[in-house]
């Protein structure tokens, strides 16, 4: 026997910022950097290599706006290790996320090399990338967001890009060394502080999105006072998040996982799985199985070792080069374990249910979701009904029925979520 599921829905706070492009324009322009930039000078723009909503109208609007104060902006990429390490993945990866020289309206400068410029605090080396240390100024675009590894005033957003992802392979690598004796934010904020001493920074774009992965709320950041406009970002960040409306699970299913979800394939915040030493502030979970790979993350299963059980399936499309580079630069080689692999979907969960404890599979408590990102449409087994049944904010949209459809498959989860 298996627990029978009902589809729910989750209502979120949602605001939305619909002129992405003036938002940025009149971000720079309340600035007031005319004076700092020189005509014709070059501006390396360091770009993510995640999914952030708008993220090519975004780059595109910082473009444009350093163009109007007489610069001459490239792009580079701020990814560490991202791309399998190369710069060829690189470009790839701002490819994928619809950011090139045509959309971008300015030229991508990708290499591997970085520069030193000095030393931080406690003696570590401070790598930058090559194209950013010829450059007359730097600007960073970047989502501002919770950390899937560490809880801190400042987490995942400009600080952590201009440390570590401006330092290429070899800076992440030392920093994320170093992360394991001084931890996140001491290492992080000693790097950043000795980069935005050198007086490069012009400017940093941070992007706040909603529950329901949409642009909320823009914040052009001037180097001055970052870590302060930073961490009121992520208190924003923070309050829009979505989570799962139950707090004790036996099973959680996520359908995929990948690099385009989170930096660690899921949140683990948002599914019950923090490092080890990290404050759980997300559900109590007991077994995690995962079904397959995003078809955007390209093979990379960056997080599947935190998972207890996975498919045949997922296994088959893991990209080992990438997958193994990510987690030896972050000195995580746990990130990359491969868990106990099944068959099927149903083999998977009918194997996983059998290690919960003394529960009957029929009332295990199971939830399902597509990604940690979409979550305003889960499934949840029918020993939730009474607990959910007098909250407002949750929507019954399926009765309780059978896990697995007529055809012996799960019913397909939606795959973005919508306000």
């Amino acid at each position: 026997m298996l627990p029978r599921m009902m589809r729910i829905g989750q209502r979120f706070a949602a605001p939305r910022l619909d002129d992405v492009a003036g938002a940025v324009a009149r971000g720079v322009q309340a600035l007031a950097l005319e004076g700092r930039v020189t005509p014709g000078a070059s501006v390396a723009v360091g770009c993510s290599s995640r999914g952030i909503a708008n993220y090519p109208v975004l780059v595109r609007a910082t473009v444009d706006a350093l163009r109007r104060l007489g610069a001459d902006p490239f792009l580079v990429p701020a990814m560490g290790s991202h791309g399998a390490a190369s710069a060829e993945g690189q470009v790839a990866v701002l490819a994928r996320l619809g950011v090139d020289p045509a959309t971008a309206g300015a030229p991508v400068r990708a290499s591997m090399d970085v520069v030193q410029i000095g030393t931080s605090a406690d003696g570590i080396p401070v790598l930058i990338d090559k194209f950013a240390a010829e450059a007359d100024h730097l600007v960073l675009v970047n989502r501002v967001k919770s950390h899937t590894d560490f809880t801190h005033e400042f987490e995942s957003g400009l600080l952590k890009m201009l440390a570590i992802g401006l330092g290429k392979q070899r800076g992440a690598e030392l920093c994320h060394r170093e992360m394991m004796v001084r931890g996140y934010p001491r290492v992080i904020s000693q790097v950043a502080e000795r980069i935005l001493a050198t007086g490069k920074l012009l400017f940093g774009v941070g992007v706040v999105e909603n529950a329901y992965a949409q642009t909320a709320e823009i914040g052009v950041l001037a180097p001055e006072g970052l870590a302060e406009a930073e961490a009121a970002l992520l208190r924003r960040a923070k309050a829009l998040a979505a989570t799962l409306p139950v707090g004790e699970i036996d099973l959680l299913v996520i359908d995929e996982i990948g690099k385009d979800v989170s930096g660690a394939g899921f949140d683990p915040k948002v599914a019950g799985r923090p490092e080890v030493g990290e404050p759980s502030s997300g559900p109590r979970v007991k077994r995690l199985a995962v079904r397959d790979l995003s078809e955007a993350t390209h093979g990379h299963a960056a997080g599947i070792g935190y998972a207890d059980f996975t498919t045949r399936r997922l296994v088959e499309k893991i990209d080992r080069v990438a997958l193994y580079t990510n987690a030896l630069t972050a000195s995580a080689p746990e990130e990359a374990r491969i868990p106990l692999t099944l068959e099927s979907d149903l083999e998977m969960i009918v194997t996983a249910l059998g290690t919960i404890g003394p529960v009957s599979p029929e009332r295990a408590r199971v939830v399902r979701i597509r990604n940690t990102l979409v979550l305003d449409e889960i499934e949840v087994s029918e020993a939730y009904q009474a607990e959910l049944a007098s909250r407002p904010e949750l929507e019954m949209r399926e009765a309780p029925r059978p896990m697995f459809g007529a055809d012996g498959a799960l019913p397909p989860l939606p795959a973005r979520a919508s306000a």
